[in-house]
């Protein structure tokens, strides 16, 4: 148990938790409205399934990042944070989005998202490249 990414493992188990609510939320609103497949003229619906899949799509990435980055030696205080602000993007994009399309909230989860991208994507370079 030595050698596992342990800030890694920790943020998978909260990001899992944190999507378990966001499904029930389609499910429900699919069984509150009786649409069945894609979104039918339900606008709330459609913001639920998009904040979810929004998650799906960038979390699995996100989260091989930051286990690499942690593989790698990055410093642990800086995989923490990444994973930290990885957690705070995904819930202020998801709850920005349920809100409205255009919210702030989107705009900041979405960014803050792409900047942990970044951060962790040179993190690892620099690394690899320290390594060498």
């Amino acid at each position: 148990m030595e050698n596992l990414p342990h800030i890694t493992l920790a943020v998978v188990a909260v990001l899992v938790l944190m999507s378990i609510p966001m499904a029930i939320a389609v499910g429900l609103r699919r069984a509150k409205t009786g649409i069945l497949l894609l979104h039918g003229e339900d606008d709330h619906l459609l913001r639920l399934m998009r904040a979810h899949g929004n998650f799906v799509e960038y979390v699995p990435l996100a989260l091989v990042a930051l286990a690499a980055a942690e593989i790698a030696g990055v410093a642990p205080w800086l995989v923490l944070g990444c994973g930290g602000a990885l957690i705070l993007a995904r819930l202020v994009h998801y709850f920005g989005l349920r809100k409205a399309a255009d919210s702030m909230g989107r705009l900041i989860g979405a960014g803050l998202t792409n900047i942990t991208l970044l951060i962790l994507g040179l993190a690892i370079l620099w690394q690899l490249g320290a390594a060498f």
